[in-house]
């Protein structure tokens, strides 16, 4: 793998801002000692300008070549949140924060870039400018809504944008993409259904919203099963059921649902909104009671540009050889929010083996530092292949 010599001397420090990183996870937009360390590191490696509150905690550095006579300005992008939940790894560099854990690896996304930012600042060896973009709330938060209406793109001139992403299950360093839509739409929505509780004892005197939103949920199933093109990718799925009693005795008032919806083209996303207010109002109404579906457009389909795919994929052949990218690989549900800055300039998002790790959002995950030369290769490479120097 021809990684340079620089990138393979700078790994060892990475990795320990990686596992910094990982011992002081934040979450959400609250990525303060994140987002103050990056932008500390940016200004000692020299970018020409670093500017933060980007997007609320977002930070951004730019580092100009040794000439910019080409005009062109490049994005690369990396998330910093990390999610609510309790790591179970063990490791000596564990989360020290209770409930708080880098459990999808964007702790190594954060340092790959950094390290990236660092090589470049230094040998500045392309014709442009390298626009750096530390995001915070990737996981639901918005953070790339909120940068990209901040104008971050329009305030540093950036014309292309790409993302990365590790992925447990392909070997370190495997890269994987495809042109036109590679994650899914990711919706979400809450159903309240309301009835007339009462007495366990006397169901006859109630209307029950436990039994109208089982089927409610029963019914859901039909939109992926019945409505939808066979052929056509789409996910609705109910993830949480409450009720407004815990008593065994007491048949309660309201019952509220939640869900995510998940699709990768537009007109399976309005099918997937249209046929669930047909069926929370058909279905409820079937058994007397009322319910009210609040449906939320989340996170768009993250579509990668066809030529920037195609740029993209070279890019990691050039770092990892041809038989280690797959430039067409099958799109993925999951949903991010990358897709905002792809909506608003045309670039790739890539994905890039994190070897055979815990699943991505499992307490027993951790990033693979094994994988911070390949990322920061891939980084450098993109950069200096896109605005080649002289």
């Amino acid at each position: 793998m021809p990684v340079l010599n620089r990138i393979v001397e700078l790994a060892p420090a990475v990795t320990e801002w990686r596992r910094d990183l990982h011992r002081h996870p934040e979450i959400d937009f609250a990525t303060h000692r994140t987002s103050a360390l990056v932008a500390e590191k940016l200004r000692d490696f020299g970018c020409d300008e670093v500017a933060t509150g980007i997007g609320r905690t977002g930070v951004v550095g730019v580092i100009r070549g040794r000439s910019t006579a080409s005009g062109k300005v490049i994005g690369l992008r990396a998330d910093m949140d990390a999610l609510p939940m309790t790591e179970a790894t063990g490791l000596p560099h564990s989360s020290t924060i209770p409930g708080a854990m880098h459990g999808c690896g964007h702790d190594g996304h954060t340092a790959m870039l950094l390290g990236a930012a660092q090589y470049l600042a230094e040998t500045r060896n392309f014709d442009g400018a390298a626009v750096v973009i530390f995001q915070p709330a990737e996981e639901g938060g918005g953070g790339g809504r909120e940068m990209v209406e901040d104008g971050m793109m329009e305030r540093f001139g950036i014309a292309e944008v790409y993302g990365m992403h590790n992925m447990p299950g392909r070997p370190v360093g495997d890269f994987a993409l495809r042109p036109g839509p590679l994650m899914a739409a990711s919706d979400i929505f809450t159903i309240d259904v309301t009835g007339r509780g009462g007495h366990a004892a006397q169901p006859h005197n109630t209307i029950d919203p436990t039994v109208a939103a089982s089927a409610i949920v029963l019914a859901l199933q039909t939109i992926v099963a019945r409505s939808a093109d066979p052929l056509k990718a789409a996910v609705v799925s109910v993830t949480s059921f409450r009720t407004a009693s815990d008593a065994f005795n007491v048949i309660p008032e309201t019952v509220e649902l939640r869900g995510t919806a998940r699709s990768l083209e537009p007109e399976v996303q309005d099918l997937i909104e249209r046929r669930m207010h047909e069926i929370v109002a058909g279905v409820a109404g079937a058994y007397g009671a009322d319910a009210r579906l609040d449906y939320r457009r989340n996170y768009p389909v993250t579509a990668n540009d066809p030529d920037r795919a195609a740029f993209a994929a070279s890019v990691a052949a050039s770092v990892v050889g041809a038989a280690r990218v797959d430039a067409d690989a099958p799109p993925v549900m999951g949903g991010e929010d990358f897709s905002f800055m792809l909506n608003a300039r045309p670039g790739a998002f890539v994905f890039v083996g994190n070897g055979d790790t815990a699943k991505l959002h499992h307490p027993k995950y951790d990033f693979n530092d094994e994988l911070i030369p390949v990322g920061v290769s891939y980084w450098v490479k993109l950069v200096e292949m896109a605005m080649p120097a002289g």
